[in-house]
């Protein structure tokens, strides 16, 4: 699944889009033919693909208020995985091709942000350690359980360390230090969002909610 065959699905569906979930998928879909244009280019992938991800879950400023980023994309995440209970395309993704690039990303601390609170002298070293050794149990719980949602929650919130690492200056440009979380993670969300696109289109009334911004005529 990519843009193409995405973009073609909604030339013929768009019109039985409502007018927000025909935007946020339209603006998805730009933002990934973006992101598969620089395939080769991890670092401006990753980005782009954040960007797709970003446009498809988007809500109004006013829930942006009162949820914080995180859990305005958990949310989301969870509504994502309902409505793929029956296909099952990201159950398939996270247990069947990406078991086991998830669990080294749970092992990599540098997507681990009290990590980073402690190198910059925030935290105790005992402390992230502790709250790293955590983390790794309810996520490696979850996997256990595989309940898809919460594992993917946590797999976005390690991801949302690299988006703010990279997208704030915190690295260089095709550095040759910690490929491994930028490859890994390219690699799951290029996976990923597509799916994510596909479900919003097969289930466009579900995303029917008010925009942070709106076309302006």
């Amino acid at each position: 699944m990519n843009y193409q065959s995405l973009k073609s699905r909604q030339r013929k569906e768009r019109d039985s889009y409502s007018h927000n979930a025909g935007i946020r998928i339209h603006r998805a879909l730009s933002w990934l033919h973006k992101a598969e244009k620089c395939q080769g280019d991890l670092d401006s992938e990753f980005i782009f693909l954040w960007v797709t991800f970003n446009a498809a879950y988007s809500d109004s400023i006013n829930d942006e208020l009162i949820f914080s980023e995180k859990e305005r994309f958990r949310r989301f995440i969870e509504e994502i995985c309902n409505l793929d209970s029956s296909r099952k395309q990201i159950y398939n993704l996270i247990w069947a091709e990406f078991a086991s690039s998830i669990r080294l990303l749970l092992e990599n601390e540098y997507v681990f942000q009290p990590f980073w609170y402690f190198q910059n002298g925030t935290l105790s070293e005992e402390n992230w350690k502790e709250k790293f050794k955590n983390a790794k149990h309810a996520a490696f719980a979850a996997m256990s359980n595989k309940d898809t949602s919460t594992v993917l929650a946590i797999i976005f919130s390690r991801l949302y360390t690299l988006r703010n690492q990279i997208l704030h200056g915190g690295a260089t440009w095709n550095s040759t230090l910690n490929r491994s979380q930028v490859r890994d993670s390219t690699n799951f969300l290029r996976k990923l969002v597509p799916i994510i696109i596909e479900i919003m289109m097969s289930y466009s009334h579900r995303f029917s909610g008010p925009l942070s911004y709106p076309i302006i005529e």
